[in-house]
């Protein structure tokens, strides 16, 4: 794809980068070197980056592995967790969380002290409807850190169940395509109006198609609205066209691509004489 010349500052909160051991058959996968090209082709200075929800095993081998192939590149790494908890809110799934605990492959509060102590990680990533939810020791640990989490909802895990576990917590949730995956305008819509209920809640762009929501957003709450690609699911030039061509002032685009991460991120912020 031709490289795009915008003048804006871009950050990327929620890009792919599975060590290729740890690449699922139905997955999408990219190399470091491609992934980087193509960051630069859409004129993204750094992003963050995460292994893919798998489901059922430890994220130790894979986040470590994202860690490495992250040095000396653009991007940040973010540690993939689990937990043992249904998102799922009908009566079977509330029992099955009172009465299950956590296994040997779930994250646990001494995971999340190390990853966030350890300063190749930046945040964390969870996919609820893949990896459960946390339990209240690792939730509590979470808030210890107070690094964010970056959170894929959709129709298994909607903006509400999201709220009842997670928005109250005093850590950083950035909700994953407006809490819409796939393409479901009235999640993305619920999930824009909890934002005037929530003041440590954001949302990331990553596959939200749609204008409406997309300038709703940065109309309502620009200072919450970060910019992500889901790369390499989708390519990060055809993200970053998305929001250039939205309905607003330029001022609520350079919070999106650029400020708005940075003030809850701090390691997203430029680089003294780097960029």
């Amino acid at each position: 794809m031709l490289e795009l010349e915008h003048g804006f500052r871009v950050v990327d909160v929620n890009a792919r980068l599975t060590p290729n051991e740890q690449v699922g058959t139905r997955r999408r996968s990219i190399t470091p070197d491609r992934l980087e090209r193509e960051m630069h082709q859409a004129g993204v200075v750094k992003a963050l980056v995460s292994p893919e929800p798998r489901g059922g095993r430890s994220y130790l081998a894979a986040n470590n592995g994202v860690a490495r192939l992250s040095v000396d590149r653009p991007f940040l790494a973010v540690a993939r967790i689990n937990g043992s908890r249904d998102p799922d809110a009908n009566p079977r799934s509330r029992f099955r969380n009172a009465v299950s605990g956590r296994k040997e492959y779930h994250t646990t509060p001494e995971d999340v002290e190390q990853y966030a102590y350890d300063d190749r990680f930046h945040g964390f990533a969870l996919d609820p409807t893949t990896d459960g939810i946390p339990d209240a020791d690792v939730l509590d640990a979470l808030e210890d850190v107070s690094l964010p989490v970056i959170v894929r909802g959709g129709v298994d895990a909607s903006p509400d169940v999201l709220a009842d576990h997670l928005f109250s917590r005093a850590f950083p949730v950035v909700v994953a395509s407006f809490g819409g995956y796939p393409l479901n305008r009235r999640l993305m819509d619920r999930t824009i109006d909890l934002l005037a209920e929530y003041d440590d809640c954001y949302v990331d762009t990553s596959f939200v198609r749609y204008r409406e929501q997309l300038e709703r957003a940065l109309l309502e709450h620009p200072d919450r609205v970060f910019f992500a690609s889901g790369t390499p699911a989708c390519h990060p030039d055809v993200a970053v066209m998305e929001i250039l061509t939205l309905d607003v002032s330029e001022d609520k685009l350079r919070r999106a691509f650029s400020k708005n991460a940075c003030r809850v991120i701090d390691a997203l912020a430029p680089s003294v004489g780097l960029e």
